[in-house]
């Protein structure tokens, strides 16, 4: 077993780490990402047939589909692009053109791949970027060859003292390569040669005749034609550092062999999250006329795209057969069903997202590695300043976010932003003027009842939904 590839229930436990609940959305995904390595390890003749199964997740706002796809994301160690169906419908009559999330993935791609090589070489370049430095500060002297005579003229040197030009400043920069290694002339300033870009944006050229890969290619061609510009830039053998360290692996990296794997694991590995896809499902079937034509012919331009096709990039052609879609939707107004029956056929894993509870927020504020908590703690810790919640406190908090959204309007967890912000706002104002370093303070559920008390009873509370 291939131990960086972490198995369903190990993908389950990490999201735990960071997600209260949903059991069958997190099963669901685990299986999916599991899914992509047995196929990989499957016999050749069959890899190419199994199709990823992708997930469809409903859910009301807040109750964790995006972070779900977040932390997968992180998980994964594969391309993720995370994208918004309603960016598709926002321009023109169709929208956007929806073969960007796919570019967008190879372009995700390209960058994992070239940091991962750039790691590879870092050693080599760090080299070649000290040698760089170690040449602003003192330029190397060449000896020059003395004619031959036919006699030999060398003698030794017993007192070990320099006996030409060349071999003291030799000895001068192995002094002061020591001094870069040991990080004593971090702040000095030396003169480097930063290379630019060559050419300008042709972004205007053309427009509106040519498609996006077309304008992209022709911007690219037209840099390398060309000559590439550099320039002397003043600045610290520290930002020396980090400027041309950049400069040296890119020069290490064989750009064609990345593009080539980058495309491969985008091809295998992608995924897809497609945020708000509820948005572009049409209310009811009846009419066919106004917002609903555009939302039709955006579920159109994306079903090829989802059942697999052939799309150009700037890197290479990309075949989205095996990419895993996610999409996901609060469905409050439309219905899964409301999306073309082809589109619907393409997520055949559907999975509800259960409401939060008093008891999910309760653990929510407790449990988590980013819980709010622990989020406040830290930002008071900055001020060397200690606070704490009471077990009692955060039953209060919960039960105040539980209410606040049965009353008015469910927007999930988010709703503990509110009520923490609320709560802790005057501490976050008077530190550190009035409350200085080493403080402690102790929140109670007194104290959330009383700052709390006017939110709960004033049901106009637009002021307060995120």
């Amino acid at each position: 077993m291939d131990e960086k590839y972490l198995t369903p229930k190990q993908i389950v436990e990490e999201l735990d780490k960071y997600i209260i609940g949903q059991k069958e959305a997190k099963r669901n995904v685990a299986i999916a990402l599991r899914n992509r390595w047995r196929r990989m390890n499957t016999k050749a003749e069959i890899q190419s047939e199994i199709v990823p199964n992708n997930i469809l997740m409903i859910g009301a706002t807040g109750v964790g589909k995006t972070e779900i796809a977040r932390r997968l994301a992180k998980l994964a160690d594969a391309p993720f692009v995370k994208v918004e169906a309603s960016k598709f419908t926002e321009v023109g009559y169709v929208g956007r053109d929806v073969e960007s999330m796919v570019r967008d993935l190879v372009e995700q791609s390209v960058n994992m791949v070239k940091a991962r090589k750039k790691e590879e070489v870092k050693e080599k370049a760090a080299q070649a970027v000290e040698d760089a430095i170690l040449d602003a500060l003192i330029p190397p002297l060449r000896e020059k060859q003395p004619r031959s005579t036919g006699f030999s003229t060398q003698t030794e040197n017993t007192n070990d003292i320099p006996t030409s030009d060349v071999e003291l400043n030799e000895r001068t920069r192995n002094h002061f390569r020591d001094k870069i290694r040991n990080g004593e002339l971090e702040e000095r300033k030396i003169e480097i040669n930063i290379k630019g870009g060559g050419g300008s944006n042709v972004g205007m050229v053309g427009a509106g005749m040519m498609d996006e890969v077309s304008m992209m290619n022709l911007q690219e061609m037209l840099n390398g034609m060309m000559p590439k510009k550099s320039k002397k830039r003043k600045v610290t053998v520290a930002e020396a550092r980090r400027i041309l360290l950049d400069e040296e692996a890119a020069k290490l990296i064989d750009m064609d062999e990345v593009k080539e794997e980058a495309i491969n694991r985008a091809e295998n590995a992608g995924i897809i999250f497609i945020d708000e896809i509820d948005k572009i499902a049409s209310g009811s079937k009846k009419g066919g006329s106004g917002p609903d034509v555009s939302r039709e012919g955006v579920q159109r331009d994306l079903l090829p795209i989802v059942e697999g096709s052939t799309v150009n990039t700037k890197h290479g052609v990309i075949k989205t057969d095996h990419v895993l879609f996610i999409a996901a939707g609060a469905f409050h107004i439309s219905k899964p069903s409301d999306l073309i029956p082809e589109l619907q056929g393409r997520f055949p894993i559907r999975v509800e997202l259960n409401n939060l509870t008093k008891e999910d927020f309760i653990q929510i504020l407790k449990e988590p590695r980013n819980a709010l908590t622990k989020q406040y703690e830290a930002l008071f810790e900055a001020e060397s300043v200690s606070i704490s919640f009471a077990d009692d406190a955060i039953e209060e908090i919960a039960s105040t976010a539980f209410t606040i959204n049965a009353e008015v309007e469910n927007i999930g967890a988010r709703r503990l932003h509110t009520v923490m912000s609320r709560l802790l706002n005057e501490f976050l104002f008077d530190v550190p003027d009035k409350i200085g370093p080493n403080a402690r303070l102790l929140i109670t559920a007194d104290m959330v009842r009383e700052r709390m008390d006017g939110l709960v009873k004033n049901k106009d509370l637009s002021e307060y939904i995120l």
